[in-house]
């Protein structure tokens, strides 16, 4: 039987105006310190989005969603945040903001398997 580890995870969505509070799921972001694991996994359904809310800058959010991906991974060009420790960075990235991008609330779980559980969420919660 495989060990569990603690994960955390937060839903990425889109908020096209903040004061109707009404959004859609684009990603996850998962960190699971045991594994050393921080990842997010979005997509963005251009068609969708604009159904949702035709003002929206896609390529502007686009570049946001690309943020945590260079974030997650510690790549130079992500910006000072990128070289925080990988607890650190996913406290910036899930902290509350009133942005077009926003993250849901954190919510606990165990896995044996980080990338799998980020997988499924995504699966579940996304797509």
């Amino acid at each position: 039987m495989q060990e569990k580890h603690l994960f955390e995870y937060a839903v990425i969505r889109i908020v096209p105006r903040v004061e109707r509070e009404e959004f859609l799921n684009v990603g996850v972001i998962l960190y699971c310190s045991k594994e050393r694991f921080l990842q997010s996994k979005f997509k963005l359904d251009k068609q969708r989005l604009i159904a949702f809310a035709q003002e929206l800058d896609l390529l502007q959010i686009e570049k946001r969603l690309q943020a945590f991906d260079k974030i997650c991974a510690g790549n130079f060009d992500g910006g000072p945040i990128a070289k925080l420790p990988l607890s650190s960075r996913f406290r910036w990235l899930t902290a509350a903001r009133s942005t077009v991008v926003q993250i849901s609330s954190v919510h606990p779980g165990m896995c044996s398997s980080a990338v799998d559980t980020l997988n499924r969420l995504y699966q579940q919660l996304v797509d």
